[in-house]
């Protein structure tokens, strides 16, 4: 039995509600990074279902979801460095001690 487009948009919801949460109450750099990443997928993983269910004789789905894990990987190692920086300058990777960095 193959899933339907329900499914995998059920699926997806959970992915994202679990990043918003995952973002909003996690205080550790890594763990939001790690949030947004999530939100991400499900996104990706909407534009593959309606690719599949809705139009499959187009590409649109797949075009944008390639453009989507490009960008995601740029934002990672753009993330990944500023909080090694602030890890060497602070010892911390704690957002509450990095709201120190805007004075």
């Amino acid at each position: 039995m193959q899933p339907g487009l329900y499914h995998i948009l059920f699926i997806s919801a959970a992915l994202f509600f679990i990043g918003v949460y995952g973002f909003f109450t996690r205080r550790n750099l890594i763990t939001m990074l790690m949030s947004i990443e999530l939100i991400l997928n499900s996104v990706n993983l909407n534009f593959i279902a309606f690719n599949k269910y809705l139009w499959p004789e187009k590409m649109d789905g797949l075009f944008f979801t390639v453009f989507i894990i490009a960008i995601a990987a740029a934002e990672a190692a753009v993330a990944i460095a500023i909080i090694i920086n602030l890890y060497r300058s602070h010892h911390s990777i704690d957002v509450e001690q990095a709201e120190e960095l805007k004075n």
